[in-house]
């Protein structure tokens, strides 16, 4: 049988395979990316039911900027895609009433402070301090070549930084609610609100529990670069496979890999369209996935087999997607965090996140509706996600009514649902949550799980969001590429 050669195989075509690809194939590296969906994006994806097009979970990005890394890779690549710059980001309702997240980080903490009985000086000192945090982490994100493994010029860029990095020192090991005066401002529901809802989402855990430092850059989330892609984040993930072609690189969908086998030289990968070998494979799955497909043997299978445990103490998503009737009035794409009860969990159903996109020829909108759940529940699944739904519905109703109102049709999703419209095992969402401890600083570089194979995604260093995960793959293609160049005899060559 003809088995096909490259330097490169990354598995999986979420935005940490994505970005890998892309940075290899710009490199010079023949590179094969193989998916086992139909469409791009995995976890950020957008998939066509019943002609509609529906977010299949996050709706929100950020590093869409001109000086950011998508905005980069869209100069650099002549990517196209739309992006709107909603203002308000998100409208916040709970039983305090409603907080717009003004797209201006200055107006909004005005607007916070001007609500009655504001804290006023506790704010303004905790929104001070956290934004010199934000800014000295979110620069690590402005360039591939901040994060591990550095370069000369990297490691002096670092060292000129350090007395800015100092003060986070006293941040490590620590969650958000002991650090920064948080726990004065915690009477205060609107902004208690805001912050537990944006942890939630973005760490994956309450401010009793995240870690400090990736909490307080959490915080800055609505004011980097974020925004809705028009036509949903698929259109996005489509333009990265588009560069990919354009670069060289091949993408293969329906394609997937069923195992990966360590051979004399290289790797030898087995996928639904046959067989392949290549010096590296890059894999962006979750931990267990690589685990079961690779076969690997004591430190590396340990390491997944720990990777794996942190991924499962995490959320599952429980999901509406809906169709609306054409509003009344003209309305851009909106997103509204909504809260039943601030004196409960913000999951299961009492917080919900509903995004409304962009209208159809008719006017018609397909909205997605998201709660975080537990994927493992301790009572009947069947009752547990009958309970699930119902408490979305009802805190829409009670907070969003004019949505609710509109709804022509839903269909409704568990963690199953969630698993096969992003091909995520369980239907784990957003990785591995950030809560508090030094363990979260244990593998800073490109893991590495055998010579030639990388992990990346959400499950490893830098983190959940798609900005970081592409990021991630940009920097474990720069590892990988070295690995290819020692393994050739030949210096990689990006094609002109």
């Amino acid at each position: 049988m003809w088995v096909e050669h490259f330097d490169a195989i990354v598995v999986g075509a979420g935005f940490g395979g994505l970005g890998a690809a892309l940075r290899l194939s710009e490199r010079g590296a023949r590179v094969r990316l193989s998916e086992a969906l139909t469409y791009p994006g995995g976890c950020a994806s957008t998939f066509t039911r019943g002609g509609r097009r529906y977010e299949a979970g996050a709706t929100l990005f950020s590093g869409l900027g001109p000086d950011q890394l998508f905005g980069r890779w869209a100069r650099r690549f002549e990517m196209v895609y739309d992006v709107e710059w909603l203002d308000p980001l998100v409208t916040l309702r709970g039983p305090f009433g409603e907080l717009p997240v003004l797209r201006d980080r200055g107006a909004f903490i005005d607007r916070l402070c001007g609500l009655p009985g504001a804290p006023v000086d506790a704010l303004r000192a905790f929104f001070d301090a956290q934004r010199k945090v934000a800014d000295t982490l979110w620069s690590l994100f402005d360039s591939p070549e901040s994060l591990p493994p550095w370069s000369a010029s990297a490691l002096a860029r670092h060292a000129l930084a350090a007395l800015r990095y100092a003060p986070l020192a006293m941040l490590v090991g620590r969650p958000l609610a002991q650090v920064l005066g948080y726990s004065r401002l915690r009477t205060f529901a609107p902004f208690d609100a805001w912050a537990r809802a944006l942890c939630q989402i973005t760490v994956q855990c309450s401010p009793d529990e995240v870690e400090a430092p990736f909490a307080l850059a959490a915080l800055d989330y609505p004011w980097r670069g974020t925004g809705h892609v028009r036509g949903g984040i698929g259109r996005l993930a489509t333009a990265l496979v588009g560069a990919l072609e354009r670069t060289g690189g091949q993408a293969r969908f329906a394609d997937r890999v069923t195992s990966i086998v360590r051979g004399p030289s290289g790797w030898r990968v087995k996928s639904r369209r046959g067989e392949a070998t290549a010096a590296v494979v890059v894999c962006n799955a979750a931990p267990g996935v690589v685990r079961r497909l690779a076969a690997l043997e004591d430190d590396s299978a340990r390491e997944l087999l720990r990777l794996e445990g942190r991924v499962e103490t995490g959320w599952g998503a429980s999901m509406q997607y809906l169709t609306l009737a054409p509003a009344e009035a003209d309305e851009a794409p909106h997103h509204i965090e909504c809260v039943a009860d601030t004196a409960l969990p913000f999951e299961e159903g009492n917080h919900i996140f509903v995004s409304i996109g962009d209208p159809d020829a008719r006017g018609r909108r397909s909205a997605t509706v998201s709660t975080h759940v537990r994927p493992v529940p301790s009572e009947p699944p069947a009752e547990y996600f009958a309970r699930i739904q119902a408490a979305m519905t009802r805190t829409l109703s009670l907070r969003a009514p004019e949505v609710a109102a509109r709804v022509e049709a839903r269909m409704t999703g568990s963690p199953r649902t969630f698993e096969r419209f992003t091909g995520r095992p369980g239907g784990f969402v957003g990785g591995v949550p950030r809560r508090a401890g030094l363990h979260n600083y244990y593998t800073l570089s490109p893991t590495t799980l055998a010579e030639g194979l990388y992990l990346v995604g959400d499950a490893v260093f830098p983190g959940q969001s798609t900005l970081a995960t592409a990021l991630g793959g940009h920097r474990a293609a720069d590892a990988a590429a070295a690995a290819i160049e020692q393994a050739s005899g030949r210096r990689l060559q990006p094609a002109q």
